[in-house]
């Protein structure tokens, strides 16, 4: 069967191309993905397969291929969600709407899973596995589609959950892995000060909330230089602070926007307890009113070490030409939230080198100038081809 797998992909890589072309032309932002989940779900029409669409929050579709012989059911995951980015590439499939773009790969993943599935389609009688086709949708706004599709329940069944990414870090024929924990979780906050407006002339009649937010943005860098173990990882960024008034007025309140990473739930809960503590602290020492809102939107992505060391065997182990390298990536501190998958289910979410061919530095995910080696299309379809038949 695998044989037979890698050769109606190899045939149907044009096919590929064209559907990641098309939806490069027409993305849409996360929960608006409407005619793209309805261009999936025609993809499968009058195939013998369960879909159930609207999964979740919004527009996720799950796509149940039956093998004819019992075995595991994996679930392979696949995000079609694009981003509030002006194209700037000179590709002639440029996104023809206006301020949106598949800067992501989103595009790609959804092309290679759409041709894989239809193939183990094709072949289900010789598929001694049941697999589910996650087309997910809002990976790129919390709270995102993933965690909401988990707690759907509809993938209580599965075995294990495999995704891929594609990174322009890496030629085409690379593809990367990590064990344990690969990439980063993330958390958003709000912190809204108030105090006492004021003249400049009387400092001493009000309550300045921009010293108070000052003394905020400083102390909360020494959670990561003097709380956190040095070998950990852990970034706190201080990204809006909107304080912006008369330059002789003091201002009453103001506002600050951020962004934490970590790479362990360890590490989530230390910074999360010393922020709010750090919060309570400027309360006091400057007797103003805070209000932090502090949302974690992604845990950190943990992948199963097991689970990892099948995918690592099965792609070392492949004789595909276009699979030429396995390498270890360092972790990312980049966020995703096939984390909610990994968290839930024994799970493994690798990557794809694609960068474009003649570029040395190539532009880096959710840049404007974003663009892939179309070639990773078909190294994804027989790097998750190998996974599913190591599974079989």
């Amino acid at each position: 069967m695998k044989q037979q797998l890698m050769k109606m992909l190899e045939q149907r890589k044009d096919e590929m191309i064209e559907i990641r072309r098309y939806l490069h032309e027409y993305p849409e932002l996360s929960f608006q993905e409407e005619k793209t989940a309805q261009y999936i779900t025609d993809f499968y029409k009058g195939k013998d397969v369960e879909i159930q669409t609207n999964v979740g929050n919004g527009y996720g579709i799950i796509v149940t291929i039956k093998g004819g012989k019992p075995g595991k059911t994996i679930g392979l995951r696949a995000d079609f969600d694009a981003l509030p980015i002006h194209e700037e590439t000179d590709v002639p499939f440029k996104s023809k709407n206006e301020g949106v773009m598949h800067a992501c790969g989103h595009d790609a993943h959804t092309a290679y899973l759409l041709v894989l599935a239809d193939c183990l389609i094709e072949l289900k009688d010789e598929l001694a596995a049941t697999v589910k086709i996650i087309h997910q949708h809002a990976e790129e706004v919390p709270p995102g589609g993933a965690k909401s599709i988990v707690e759907s329940g509809l993938l209580d069944d599965v075995d294990a959950v495999y995704g891929v990414h594609f990174f322009p870090t890496n030629p085409a024929g690379d593809v990367g892995y990590r064990s344990g924990y690969a990439m980063a979780g993330r958390t958003y906050f709000k912190l809204r000060i108030q105090g006492v407006g004021g003249h400049g002339s009387s400092p001493h009649l009000a309550n300045d909330s921009i010293v108070a937010g000052a003394h905020f943005v400083t102390a909360i860098q020494t959670v990561v230089s003097r709380r956190l173990n040095p070998f950990d990882m852990g970034v706190i960024t201080i990204g809006s602070f909107d304080g912006k008034g008369q330059f002789n007025v003091i201002k009453d309140s103001v506002e600050l926007e951020g962004d934490v990473r970590y790479m362990t739930t360890e590490v989530q809960e230390l910074i999360d307890t010393e922020i709010h503590r750090i919060t309570k602290g400027i309360e006091e020492e400057f007797d103003v009113r805070c209000e932090l809102e502090y949302v974690p939107d992604y845990p950190p992505l943990f992948n199963n070490p097991e689970i990892t060391a099948g995918v690592v065997a099965a792609l070392q182990n492949s004789t595909e030409p276009e699979i030429k390298s396995i390498v270890e990536f360092p972790m990312f501190s980049g966020s995703e939230d096939f984390a909610y998958y990994a968290a839930k289910f024994p799970s493994c979410f690798f990557f794809i080198g694609s960068k474009p061919k003649g570029v040395e530095n190539a532009y880096f995910n959710h840049h404007p100038k974003w663009d892939i080696d179309e070639d990773a299309l078909l190294v994804a379809a027989k790097a998750v081809a190998e996974v599913v038949c190591s599974n079989v």
